[in-house]
């Protein structure tokens, strides 16, 4: 397996579903949640398993996992040396799992395991679609600090991936394995799975799900989350419209700096040399300097992300397209 390639696209899928759920300190709601997600999936039939991954809880959430999977087989923890973060541990998670259908959801059950059938038949009804993407309708979190924030981000996110949802932050959601083949999660990009999974063609649908209040253990979530979405948003767009074209990037800026630092310096010598002015106090010399000097540290960038670029989809690299079965012939008569 190179560097460049996903574990959960290498692994033979065994099971029919695998449920995904980071933990992080929340003791007091594991055995809840492990059990009211076997009151969900045992009446289906399907084979199914639950990973849990623990994040670096300091609460005792690992040793309670541990326990809980003594006598309860489709239980599968993992356990990660320190605290990651969401996306780190989610991937963990991908990576071990061995569904057709990967389920993810949260572990302080506001999101409802109950659900979780119910989208299983949304998905299986809807052939063409990838991803089924939960949207908390009826939310219930606090207005100031979680509503608005969590609205704001989701317009910006619709608005600069083109992948319209107006719920990226519920972690509820179900992936065909697919879907997340050429997808790999880290910082804080679980919230933009559906935008990565599209641009290798992945469709995603909504559906409104279950939300209940959160009634144990303190939320992991604050308002600087939402400067957090932000930043991370500036990296999505640039590698959804810059990862094949860095120079397209960097080289535009670089161009425009160097034209107008060029232009100032030009006009400066012109008054120098034949109008005899003095230039060296103004403070137009020193922009001149300093865009062109910016201007060719832009187009360098540019070139260093070309060649990066040629070093990833070249020979030992990644693709950088995805091919797809044949479309199938429309039936005779």
């Amino acid at each position: 397996m190179t560097q460049h390639e996903n574990p959960i696209a290498d692994s033979t899928p065994e099971i029919d579903v695998s449920i995904v759920i980071p933990i992080y300190n929340e003791y007091d709601n594991l055995p809840d949640l492990v059990e009211q997600v076997a009151q969900a999936m045992q009446p289906t039939g399907l084979n199914w398993e639950l990973i849990c991954v623990d994040d670096g809880s300091r609460d005792g959430s690992d040793r309670l996992l541990a326990e809980l999977a003594q006598d309860r087989p489709w239980l599968k923890p993992l356990f990660l040396n320190r605290n990651y973060g969401q996306s780190t541990a989610m991937q963990a998670g991908f990576d071990a799992a061995r569904g057709t259908t990967l389920v993810t959801l949260d572990g302080d059950l506001q999101n409802d395991p109950a659900d979780i059938p119910r989208l299983l038949e949304e998905l299986k009804a809807h052939p063409e679609v990838d991803i089924l993407s939960g949207w908390r309708k009826d939310r219930q979190d606090k207005t100031l600090s979680r509503k608005i924030p969590s609205r704001i981000a989701n317009w910006l996110i619709s608005r600069v991936t083109g992948v319209k949802l107006h719920d990226y932050g519920c972690s509820l959601k179900l992936y065909r394995r697919e879907a997340l083949r050429h997808v790999k999660i880290y910082g804080e990009l679980h919230r933009f799975i559906p935008a990565l999974a599209g641009q290798f063609g992945a469709r995603v649908m909504e559906v409104p799900v279950n939300h209940r209040a959160r009634t144990r253990g303190q939320s992991k979530y604050g308002i600087d989350r939402t400067l957090r979405v932000l930043l991370d948003l500036l990296w999505v767009k640039f590698l959804l419209r810059f990862l094949h074209r860095p120079m397209h990037a960097f080289g535009g800026t670089g161009a425009v700096m160097l034209l107008i630092g060029f232009i100032i310096l030009l006009v400066l010598t012109f008054e120098k040399l034949f109008l005899g002015h003095d230039i060296g106090g103004r403070p137009l010399l020193l922009l001149g300097v300093m865009l062109t000097l910016m201007g060719v540290q832009f187009l360098g960038l540019g070139v260093i992300g070309e060649m990066l670029t040629r070093i990833y989809h070249e020979p030992g690299g990644g693709k950088q397209y995805v091919l797809r079965e044949a479309p199938r012939p429309p039936r005779q008569g």
